[in-house]
């Protein structure tokens, strides 16, 4: 899974733009972390760079897109901001929960009208924009192979916190949905969160009449069989009564050895435990430190360097690649 060969700076300095280098490092990109801005002479061998800084900061420092883009016109140049290069928040700053809060996200977090909503518990706008700014940036390589040159790519952590609030977007176009009343956010027994008798969660998520039966048959209620799909509340209430009592019955993980194979049964792990976990180590995914590339390509595990570089332990290669005397940098 090769990037092998595209060089990427990287003037980052907070969580996306590393994340979205690190996915580009993972899948074999040569990745600079640039810790000071005195020197800009990397980017005429760079192919693509990342910079995080406000609007217009980059220009300000000489590293704007125009102006590296004179020095290598085939370069692939993304700017990560909280709300974009345009528009009236263009010049806002912001951190992961008010963009979260701006899309509507976080109001999704409440289980009803009646309580606040909570505090994700990963930094989804600045994961996603990571992501975003990754597949823009291999796109825009993809397009300068094509003929069509560099190019330059605007991403807004609030737009990517949007992108992945889509199924209950989509709704919003009718009225607001409520808190805990859409089918992916807690309005149906059949798919939802469940304490069992050790105090353990458990996760139900048979939307499929299939998934349904089955749990049914392997947790020997062959009765509520037919509950599936019901849109009468209040038989929708005494299902997910007789689904409550059912799960404190047994742990979390005798439910999950019982219905896991299943398909629409997990058990709540604590991250501790989902990076311990034996079917990520065993995909490649979750290293000694970190996790890794979620995907292989033709079945390969991405190659990781586990170690981290110290600061400016690679500054003097990285400058002797674009040209500077080594006896210069002794």
């Amino acid at each position: 899974m090769d990037l092998s060969g595209v060089r990427v700076l990287d003037l980052t300095r907070l969580l996306p733009g590393p994340y979205a280098t690190q996915l580009l490092a993972d899948a074999g990109a040569d990745v600079v972390k640039v810790e000071s801005l005195d020197r800009g002479d990397y980017a005429r061998e760079a192919d693509a760079v990342v910079e995080g800084f406000a609007p217009e900061t980059a220009e300000r420092l000489g590293v704007g897109h125009e102006r590296l883009r004179e020095l290598n016109p085939e370069l692939v140049y993304c700017s990560l901001s909280g709300y974009g290069g345009t528009g009236p928040r263009r010049d806002h700053p912001g951190h992961d929960l008010n963009y979260v809060a701006t899309t509507g996200l976080l109001d999704m977090t409440r289980a009803d009208d009646g309580e606040p909503p909570r505090i994700p518990g990963v930094p989804v706008a600045d994961m996603a924009g990571g992501q975003t700014a990754a597949f823009a940036i291999v796109a825009g390589l993809l397009s300068r192979e094509l003929g069509n040159g560099g190019c330059y790519v605007d991403t807004s952590l609030a737009e990517a916190a949007l992108s992945v609030t889509q199924p209950v977007a989509s709704l919003a176009f009718d009225g607001d949905p409520r808190p805990g009343e859409t089918p992916l956010t807690g309005e149906l027994p059949w798919y939802d969160v469940y304490e069992a008798g050790d105090g353990r969660y458990v996760t139900l998520a048979a939307l499929e009449e299939p998934f349904w039966r089955a749990f049914c048959e392997a947790a020997d209620r062959p009765d509520l069989v037919e509950a599936h799909g019901t849109t009468d509340p209040d038989e929708r209430a005494a299902l997910r009564e007789a689904l409550t009592d059912l799960f404190a019955k047994r742990s979390a993980v005798e439910w999950e050895r019982l219905c896991g194979d299943t398909g629409m049964l997990a058990r709540v792990r604590t991250p501790a435990e989902a990076v311990a976990d034996e079917g990520f180590r065993d995909r490649g995914v979750v290293h000694d430190r970190r996790v890794g590339f979620p995907g292989r390509v033709d079945g390969a595990v991405p190659e990781t360097d586990e170690t981290v570089p110290d600061l400016g332990e690679h500054t003097a290669s990285v400058l002797s690649e674009v040209g500077f005397d080594p006896d210069r940098l002794a």
